[in-house]
């Protein structure tokens, strides 16, 4: 599991950020093609948005990998 903690000043991180910032994607095109692709859940659920916000206790699962979001 690859935890993930949203900076003090923030409420959330967008799910194509979480991709990147966990290391699974290169790039924010590279996420945005995998988010629409439908490869990525948020919470046990596909989620085609790329700005969807993430907030303290989501749980992001793709290629295998799973990213918890903390604060």
């Amino acid at each position: 599991m690859i935890e993930i903690t949203i900076k003090e000043s923030e409420e959330f991180i967008k799910l194509g950020q979480a991709l990147k910032k966990a290391g699974l994607v290169d790039s924010g095109v590279d996420a945005k093609m995998v988010i629409l692709d439908g490869l990525v859940q948020v919470n046990g659920q596909v989620d085609t948005r790329r700005g969807k916000k993430l907030y303290d206790g989501d749980e992001v699962t793709y290629n295998g990998e799973v990213i918890k979001i903390n604060k």
